[in-house]
């Protein structure tokens, strides 16, 4: 057991000097993501060899940094070897940059034809009159992340080169998604209607994930890149969407100025054909601009933790205080599981920005707090949800608010154990990032299921 022991530390330690290696590779923006992985499967191969020769983790690590050369060399290397690549220009100055500045605008022009493929297929219903305005409303709110998502992932497939197997199957999973969408007999106000407005989308976008790692999801750093994508991604989204906004009313005045009425033209075109192009320009400039939303997103984080932490630390002392219940009413409920998923979210971003060899510190002490917080606030989310079911019996609605919190739950008790091991010094943070990215799985499994067997379960209520 004692030199059980033994080796389990000594790969701990292994790993946490791994992975602060990695990070360091990370901060150089010449290297693409692709090259990183290449140079630590490099880094590892080597110590194998060396451990197998007899020597201790320690000294394999660091002769194996050593016979590797600086990164800078290495940069160099590589760049001569894939001389197409577009850091090739940053690590060999006076070097032709014809090639990187072609993918460049090969990438642009791609991005735009994706942002307008979305932006027209929101309008494509209109041809069979269906009136995004009018009573087929609920047509669209279902169908909404199908006119934009397909061409994200045709974005992404594109990029990542995907095998044609990988783009099959996808394929198949945006037409399932679509089969469900539409062809179950469900009312525009049915409950089953609203579910899988909310839960395709999540759906999809886990789906869109498989493309952006490449086909790769099996790998925990794809899909650890894809969880700060994603945050990457909704930061951009806001941004535009607020620049949008702005738009929309200097439009509305503008026209309004002239004795023209632009509420027609806003509504039918500007703002759908916009939202879906969005949604791939947003990405594009997570892909393009990843040097300075990197510097935005982790202050983002660092804000808004303590705020959230203390917000529901408050409103446990005055739940406590007033010795008052969590109302039970379907509104609070939503409010609460949002909350909830808006304190994951923060979780999961601050993971993926966090560098996995630094030691324990203050904000991760917070985002313990905040985790614990959230987790007594979810079990009461779970016993008001219980309470109604058990006096109004199940439906769609409360079903799924049930499975959803359960999901939640076991996260975040499994995250808040990770979270006190780590400060405790006893678990290397990789185990927290690990649990998180594998933790995805099962989102996708609940939220297909929601959207597939729910309307069938319940008689398509």
């Amino acid at each position: 057991m004692g030199g059980g022991t033994v080796i389990v530390e000594s790969n701990n330690d292994l790993e946490a000097q791994i992975a602060e290696w990695r990070a360091y590779v990370h901060r150089r923006r010449e290297l693409l993501q692709t090259d990183a992985e290449e140079l630590e499967d490099h880094l590892r191969s080597r110590i194998t060899e060396l451990t197998e020769a007899g020597l201790g983790a320690d000294e394999a690590f660091l002769i194996a940094v050593k016979r590797m050369g600086s990164l800078d060399e290495l940069s160099r290397e590589f760049a001569r070897e894939h001389s197409e690549r577009l850091w090739k220009q940053l690590v060999l100055p006076g070097e032709p940059d014809a090639p990187a500045a072609a993918r460049s605008r090969r990438e642009l022009l791609v991005m735009m034809l994706c942002a307008a493929v979305a932006a027209l297929a929101i309008k494509v219903p209109a041809l069979f009159g269906l009136d995004i305005s009018g009573d087929d409303a609920g047509f669209y709110v279902r169908n909404v992340s199908l006119f934009a998502l397909p061409a994200l992932a045709a974005y992404f497939g594109w990029q990542r080169r995907l095998d044609r197997r990988v783009i099959g199957v996808l394929a198949l999973l945006f037409a399932i998604g679509a089969v469900a969408a539409n062809a179950y007999p469900l009312a525009d106000d049915s409950q089953s209607t609203v579910l899988t407005a909310i839960h395709l989308p999540i759906a999809l976008w886990l789906v869109v994930g498989v493309t952006y790692a490449g086909g790769d999801w099996r790998s925990d750093r794809r899909r650890m890149d894809f969880i700060r994508f994603t945050g990457e991604w909704l930061i951009y989204f806001v941004l535009i969407a607020l620049g949008g906004g702005v738009l929309v009313l200097f439009t509305a005045g503008t026209f309004d100025a002239i004795g023209l009425d632009a509420e027609g033209f806003i509504n039918s075109w500007l703002l759908p054909c916009g939202a879906m192009a969005a949604v791939i320009v947003s990405a594009w400039l997570v892909e393009a601009k990843q040097s300075v939303i990197e510097n935005m997103a982790p202050v983002l984080t660092r804000v808004f933790t303590p705020l959230f932490a203390v917000t529901l630390l408050a409103f446990l002392v005055a739940m406590i205080w007033t010795n008052e219940g969590i109302d039970v009413e379907r509104d609070v409920l939503i409010l609460f599981d949002l909350l909830l998923v808006i304190v994951l979210g923060l979780l999961l971003y601050a993971i993926s920005a966090r560098n996995p060899a630094a030691r324990p510190g203050l904000f991760d002490k917070l985002q313990l707090a905040l985790v614990v917080s959230a987790l007594i606030i979810d079990v009461m989310v779970l016993l008001a949800i219980t309470g109604r079911i058990t006096e109004w019996g199940f439906s769609p609605n409360k079903t799924a608010a049930l499975g959803e919190n359960v999901i939640l739950l076991t996260n975040l008790a499994w995250s808040a154990w990770l979270f006190l091991g780590f400060l405790r010094g006893r678990m290397p943070f990789a185990r927290l990032e690990h649990w998180q990215t594998r933790y995805l799985i099962v989102y996708a499994v609940w939220a297909w299921t929601v959207v597939l067997a729910f309307p069938i379960i319940f008689d398509f209520v």
